[in-house]
Formats: C-alpha cells, structure tokens, sequence
C-alpha cells in the first residue's frame, strides 16, 4: 500500500485527502519512483480549484524526485537505485509514484534530489522560456513579474547570466531584496508604484524587448503596455486570473507586438526536447551562475498548509515536499 494525496471534487486546499492504494504491477516501460523529495507548484492549485479541470477522482501534484524502486520488462534507460526526477503528470503528492521511461530525467550527481524536486519544472520552464519563446542575449531587457517567486527568481539570475538587463516586480521591500540579490537590475514595488511608468523611466523610454508574466488578469495591461516596439509578451501563468483576450489590432497599436501563451508540455513533448531542456538547466546551476533556493520545507503530512501559505504569497524562491 502506498499513501497518495486525492481529490474527490474542486476546491480549496482542504480537498486533498491522505488515502492508500496498491500499484499495479510495472509493464512494459513503467518505472515505479520511490519519493524522497516533492515540488510544490502554482499549477497544483490551478488542477486543485478546477481552474485546469481534471477527471476526478484524481491525485495531484506534478513534480518530484527520488530513487528507482522498480522497472518494467521494456525500460533500457534505469535500473533499481538511479536517481531520477520527474516534471509533468499527475501524483506526486504520495510516498511513491509509477511514471514512463520517457518523461524521467537522470539526476547528475551535483544535483541533489531535494534541489531536482524543488526547481526541475521551474528550471525547465525558465529555460524555455529564455532559451527557445525569446532568445534572450545581452542585447535585450527583460520584465519578470513575481521576480521573487520560484520561476521568477531562476528566470533573474539566467537573464543575468545571459547579460540582459532584468527588471522584477514584487510585492515587497523584503522581495525587493531577495530579486535583487537574484540577478534583478531594477525592482519595482507593484503596490506602491506604477510599473509602467518604472518601466519607461528606466529603460528610457522605449520599454522592455520582452515581458515574463505569470500573473495572468492583473498584469495583462501592464505587461502589454512596457513593451518596446517589436516586443513579445510572455503569458506563462494565471495567479491571479485568467489574462482577458487581446485584439489583433492592439498589437499593432501598440508598437507591432508579439504575444503568446506558451506551455511546459508541448516543449518537452519528446523525450529528446525533454532531455535537451534539462541537460541545458543542470548545466547552468553547475555554473554556479544559477542557484536553487529552497525557502520553504513542509512534511507531507502538512501539505494543506504548504498550499495555503502558497495561494497566500507567503512563499519565496522554490518549495519541498518531504515525504
């Protein structure tokens, strides 16, 4: 018997219920991963409040690390005892979960499996987001929205690295702080001052070549409105809402802009995208030029609270989950 996090119905973080289950035996190339670490992601609340609909009864959670327990008869790549990690499907709110062959990554060994749990799918979609939806180089500024979240602090420090001049908002002086000593040139208090208004001043005018933002309705207009001419605004995420619907026309009022909702799943589709994604963040944090904070460790037992603390901004840099 394994103790897996359900849900029966939508809602707040007190539909997740501990309950036992037994696995099926392993076929073909299924491996069963024994959990010594769990991420805690806004997207589990997104699959919680119904917001990103699941079929229920369902088990949440969509991230984790841990050791190989078992192997199906097809898998070629593990063997009982490898280190592995995982960012995508759903169940990782339990002791153990079974996932394919294809969707796991092997853990170097400079990276721990608290470190791959905390940041595998923040890294990977920092990477994407930098490396593949708009090329980030030294030539460019960038705006990252909620620059002190898990995402965001990873997206300021690889800016950085890559030369950019990085703008983050944040909610607080203590934020502040945190994004600055991140890789954050500029921070601009959201509460008390006009982010756009920042924006121009600090980049002159013209406004930023790119905007990152995982916030959704409340920072749509902003966004839209910091870009330069000929910049694209990155929508990857929804805290605080669906973003509304954009006209065509807007766009081109507003300098010939790019805009796009890009999603984790379709640039790790395969198992080669997938790979090449996580071979380009282990390589960065191994420079030392990137690094995982983990701010916040809660017992499994003790997930209701992680994910209120979460839906409250309570929360920096990157969350575990200790089985």
């Amino acid at each position: 018997m394994v103790g897996v996090y359900r849900m029966h119905s939508p809602g707040g973080p007190e539909v997740m219920v501990w309950e036992h289950e037994d696995f099926p035996p392993l076929t073909g190339s299924m491996v069963l991963i024994r959990h010594t670490a769990i991420g805690l992601n806004y997207i589990d609340v997104y699959h919680r409040s119904g917001l990103y609909p699941l079929p229920l009864p369902t088990r949440l959670g969509v991230e984790a690390a841990g050791v190989v327990a078992g192997v199906g008869p097809d898998v070629r790549r593990f063997k009982e005892g490898d280190r592995v990690a995982y960012a995508g499907g759903i169940g990782a709110y339990a002791e153990a979960s079974i996932m394919p062959e294809g969707r796991l990554v092997a853990l170097p060994d400079e990276i721990t499996e608290e470190v791959a749990a905390a940041s595998l799918l923040k890294g990977l979609t920092a990477c994407y987001l930098l490396r593949r939806t708009y090329p980030v180089t030294d030539k460019h500024t960038v705006l990252v929205h909620a620059a002190a979240g898990g995402v965001g602090l990873i997206l300021c420090q690889w800016a950085n690295y890559l030369g950019a001049t990085v703008i983050g908002t944040v909610g607080s002086a203590d934020k502040a702080e945190l994004a600055r000593a991140n890789g954050a040139h500029h921070t601009i208090l959201y509460r008390e001052e006009d982010v756009v208004a920042r924006v121009k001043e600090i980049t002159n005018g013209r406004g930023v070549n790119v905007s990152y933002d995982s916030v959704g309705k409340d920072t749509f207009e902003i966004s839209l409105d910091s870009l330069a001419p000929l910049g694209m605004f990155v929508s990857y995420g929804n805290s605080s809402g669906n973003a509304p619907a954009v006209a065509p026309h807007e766009l081109q009022n507003r300098g010939s802009l790019f805009f796009t909702r890009p999603s984790l799943a379709h640039y790790t589709a395969t198992t080669e995208d997938l790979a090449a994604l996580a071979k380009d963040f282990f390589s960065v944090l191994a420079t030392g030029k990137v690094a995982i904070h983990i701010n916040q460790r809660y017992a499994l037992a003790d997930l209701v609270d992680a994910h209120r603390d979460l839906e409250a901004r309570k929360t920096t840099g990157s969350t575990v989950i200790v089985p």
